[in-house]
């Protein structure tokens, strides 16, 4: 059996996200509720879902992490200290 290499052509490849819509039941009393209450922090019931959706997924909290990432990335300031592995072993 001969190995014959194989080389994928990914220029093509994209990624496409799509939103997706919800179906709830739940009580409309629930509902009414829940909407004043949204109003009242500025979102709508919609917007407040989806928020919500989001967090418990991880999915700002990763964003999160990778912002604060590149916002400490290279902005340390050593005040003229440089490593030395030799005064790190000293005993």
């Amino acid at each position: 059996m001969v190995a014959i290499p194989v080389e994928f052509d990914t220029y093509y490849v994209r990624t496409y996200y799509v939103d997706m819509n919800i179906t709830l039941s739940i009580d409309e009393k629930l509902a009414e509720r829940a909407r004043k209450r949204a109003g009242v922090l500025g979102k709508s019931l919609n917007e407040y879902i989806r928020e919500s959706l989001q967090r418990l997924a991880g999915e700002d909290e990763m964003e999160a992490r990778i912002s604060r990432f590149h916002q400490l990335s290279g902005t340390g300031n050593p005040k003229g200290w440089t490593f030395n592995r030799d005064e790190l072993h000293e005993r």
